[in-house]
């Protein structure tokens, strides 16, 4: 008789049967407990980093940016006749900082190491004439921009070496967040390893700032080199910042307590088409929609070189309609940029100096709160201030 021969089940029928098995087992297991899965925190100091970043982003403030190196203050020194002695970049800054009633518009001051250990020429330490007028103090802690090897002659930002220490000794002095700040160049690409190293270096600064009591701001400034469209820019920055988050998120910062210093969405500088305050503003809110999470509290831009009153003009623009986060400005030139040819390092000159900051502070709040009309601006507030290739 002959023998029955059965074929070797195929190995479709025998996925099938493996896959209804492993679906009856999960049907007919008995449930299982859910494990809770806990908030990420910054240490001892989360509630506190939570409470700064919101003083910052306070209705109708923002933050004055007088980080300059010891290099580029003096520069900016140079531009008015002045030596770039200590004294001197004391003098200015102390016009700065000692301005009667700039916390009704500032909420925080970034300072370079220097400013932050100095005092005025009659003993009061900066850091406390800030807090007389209820402005944080704030610090620069990246260590500058240096070429960054196998890119296309792109840069990235040094610093980490001896961060936590830094930090906690600027704790110590007074500051209550910090900054640091790397860039991306469009005209260099820009190469995936020059967005890879400024999203990880952001990020590892922004955990270490946050371990040691300081709100980082998250800086990665998108040059405005360049003569590519508007919409090219929008494509860069938003795979710049989706990098940064997600770094941001590996190294287990708290959103709640970080602010964000990004460049506004613009065509290139030497693009043959300008934007309007109300195309930046749709391009660049657009990009922030589509990247940044509304646990962020604050959003506050740089102005990249624009002048004071394109400065102002886009902030307002983007504060015509409701916002997740508190949008609002932490500019350098586009505040003291009048102060400085004001004041041309004449002591009678600085109470009228301290007034054109005052007037400054006041257009940009005003910006914040979308309330703000550019009729009146002077021919100095007019003048750009983009310098091709320009280093810090």
């Amino acid at each position: 008789m002959a023998s029955l021969k059965l074929s070797a089940p195929s190995s479709q029928w025998i996925a099938g049967e493996r896959s209804l098995d492993r679906r009856s087992r999960i049907l007919t297991a008995a449930p299982r407990r859910r494990v809770a899965v806990g908030p990420i925190r910054a240490g001892s100091y989360t509630d506190e980093l939570v409470q700064t970043a919101k003083v910052i982003a306070s209705p109708g403030r923002g933050i004055l940016a007088i980080d300059e190196s010891n290099a580029t203050c003096g520069k900016r020194l140079a531009s008015i006749g002045l030596d770039n002695t200590e004294a001197n970049r004391q003098a200015y800054r102390q016009l700065l900082l000692t301005t009667p009633g700039l916390g009704e518009y500032i909420s925080g001051a970034i300072l370079f190491e220097e400013t932050l250990y100095q005092s005025t020429t009659d003993g009061k330490k900066f850091v406390d004439c800030l807090r007389q007028e209820k402005i944080m103090p704030g610090i620069k802690v990246d260590k500058g921009l240096v070429p960054l090897p196998g890119s296309n002659n792109e840069s990235w930002c040094q610093g980490l070496d001896g961060l936590a220490s830094r930090c906690a000794e600027y704790y110590k002095q007074g500051a209550r967040f910090a900054k640091w700040r790397t860039v991306v160049s469009i005209p260099c690409g820009p190469s995936a390893l020059a967005v890879k190293e400024a999203a990880w270096g952001l990020a590892r600064y922004a955990a270490i700032a946050q371990d040691n009591g300081l709100v980082p701001i998250v800086e990665p400034e998108i040059l405005l080199d360049g003569d590519h469209p508007i919409e090219r820019t929008l494509e860069v920055a938003e795979k710049v910042w989706a990098e940064v988050f997600y770094y941001l998120a590996e190294n287990n910062v708290v959103f709640e307590g970080i602010l964000l210093k990004p460049s506004m969405v613009t065509p290139g500088a030497e693009h043959k088409e300008k934007a309007s305050p109300e195309m930046i503003a749709k391009y660049t809110l657009k990009m922030l929609n589509r990247r940044v999470p509304p646990a962020v509290p604050g959003i506050m831009f740089l102005s990249g070189g624009q002048s004071e009153m394109e400065a102002t003009l886009n902030l307002n623009a983007m504060n015509q309609v409701p916002n997740p986060w508190h949008v609002s400005f932490s500019y350098a030139r586009a505040l003291q940029n009048t102060v400085l040819k004001t004041w041309q390092g004449r002591p009678e000159n600085v109470v009228a100096s301290q007034k054109a900051l005052l007037d400054r502070a006041k257009a940009n709040s005003l910006a914040q709160l979308g309330r703000y009309s550019a009729k009146g601006e002077s021919e100095e507030a007019k003048t750009g201030m983009f310098q091709k290739g320009y280093t810090y």
